[in-house]
Parts: structure tokens; C-alpha cells; sequence
């Protein structure tokens, strides 16, 4: 089993929850979400809001935060191979209810289709909130664009 290695990000002005899967090696590596390169969600995020992407951890960090974006993954630890969500099994539901009992999040969004199965299969159940499905960031989902990508990610701001 991998365990998740690192925690949350919110705060207590937190009104949008992103769910990701799983962290990828390289994000285990530095320490924080969406650490490979490849990876287009800090990218699409920037584009939302119309700035610049962040290049350190702690832009990345005020970035969201000012924003009212609350960021965590749906598993907490599992079986997986690398960073292939595929190989992912023998799945442990992370607790989100530090950020729900902590932030007034008025949304829940997941980070792909990876991320909907297991917060369908495991935490809709325990917290009765339905979350909305955006398309991956991942380099895995070539087929969309990092400018269509941001288009239909746009829907976070009709949520703010």
C-alpha cells in the first residue's frame, strides 16, 4: 500500500473542493499536488483565473487559496503501479470532513474520471454530496487541449 504523503490544502475561506485521484510519483517527490510537468492543472487553473501559472509550491498555494479553492484526492492510500491510475486497487477513502467541517465549500469538483469512481464509490456515500466531473488535467487525456481544457474548467467560476 502508498500511502498519501502529504495533507489538504484550504483554509477557513474555502468555497470550491477539487478532487483529485491519487498523487503521481513526481507529486510525491516534491511533496504537492500536480508535481509532474506534464500534468496541464496548473496550467487550466492560471487560465481560469487569468494569471499567470505558478512556477513554486508556495504560488501554487496563494493561487488557490485566494481563489477559495480547496485541493485534496479522493484515496488515500492504495495499490498502484507508478503513477498509472489504472493499476490503482485496494482503495482507502481520504476523510474530506476536515475541509467540509473547517470551510463553507458550496461545490465539489473531481479531477477526472478516476477521481469520480472512487469518490461515487466510497465518499458520495458518507458525505451525501453529488460532485461535478471535470475533464483530467493528466497528460493521459491528449486528446483535449490545454485551451479546451480551461474552456470547460471555466465552469468552477459560475460556482464563485
Amino acid at each position: 500500500m502508498v500511502q498519501h504523503p502529504f495533507p489538504p490544502l484550504y483554509d477557513e475561506n474555502s468555497n470550491i473542493l477539487i478532487l483529485g485521484s491519487f498523487p503521481s510519483v513526481k507529486s510525491h517527490e516534491q511533496m504537492f499536488f500536480y508535481g509532474h510537468p506534464q500534468n496541464r492543472f496548473w496550467k487550466v487553473i492560471s487560465s481560469v483565473f487569468g494569471g499567470d501559472t505558478p512556477a513554486t509550491i508556495e504560488e501554487k498555494r496563494r493561487l488557490l487559496l485566494e481563489h477559495g479553492i480547496a485541493l485534496w484526492d479522493v484515496i488515500a492510500p492504495c495499490e498502484i503501479n507508478g503513477s498509472s491510475d489504472s493499476s490503482i486497487k485496494n482503495v482507502v477513502a481520504n476523510d474530506i470532513s476536515c475541509i467540509l467541517n473547517s470551510a463553507d465549500i458550496r461545490k465539489i469538483f473531481v479531477n477526472g474520471k478516476t477521481a469520480e469512481k472512487y469518490y461515487n464509490k466510497d465518499t458520495k456515500k458518507v458525505i451525501g454530496r453529488d460532485a461535478v466531473c471535470l475533464l483530467s488535467t493528466s497528460p493521459a487525456n491528449a486528446a483535449w487541449s490545454e485551451k479546451r481544457l480551461a474552456e470547460a474548467w471555466r465552469i468552477i467560476l459560475e460556482t464563485m
